[in-house]
């Protein structure tokens, strides 16, 4: 996927784990899961809440990576 992503880093970082995460950006437990593990893509909308959480910037948990 071409997608990666440090969501586990920063996540880490504050000391939450996926639950409180997903409370915390109004998303499932599951979702962060499957965001952390490269198997879904969060909206842009995700993308900010989830960067708002941590005071970061969007480029910063997310990384686009061209496969060709």
């Amino acid at each position: 996927m071409p997608l990666q992503n440090h969501l586990k880093e920063y996540r880490a970082r504050i000391g939450v784990n996926q639950q409180e995460l997903g409370k915390r950006v109004n998303v499932s437990r599951q979702t962060i899961s499957l965001i952390e593990r490269g198997d879904y893509s969060p909206s842009v909308t995700l993308a900010l809440k989830l960067a708002q959480v941590f005071d970061a910037k969007v480029e910063d948990l997310f990384t686009y990576v061209d496969e060709s």
